[in-house]
């Protein structure tokens, strides 16, 4: 008979992924902080839920695309307590 084969794994299985946990924790900020600043933005429904769901659904594309082509100024034009008074 055939010697069995033995399970090779990553050798050191604690510190494996530590790397990709911040690099994803990093991300999952920025895009909590796109899902506020969509929430509060003026713009319309349907471009709100669309920008959404390429940010869910494409976490670092979405983000790259949202800040390189949204036009979030003319969105996000909020005033301070001193100017609204």
């Amino acid at each position: 008979m055939a010697a069995p084969i033995e399970a090779q794994g990553h050798g050191n299985l604690v510190n494996y992924g530590t790397g990709g946990g911040i690099i994803g924790f990093i991300v999952l900020l920025i895009d909590l902080y796109i899902f506020v600043e969509l929430a509060k933005s003026s713009r319309p429904a349907n471009r709100k839920i669309l920008w959404g769901l390429l940010v869910f659904f494409f976490p670092v594309i979405g983000f790259l695309a949202y800040f390189l082509f949204a036009d979030r100024q003319r969105y996000n034009e909020y005033q301070s307590i001193g100017e609204a008074a």
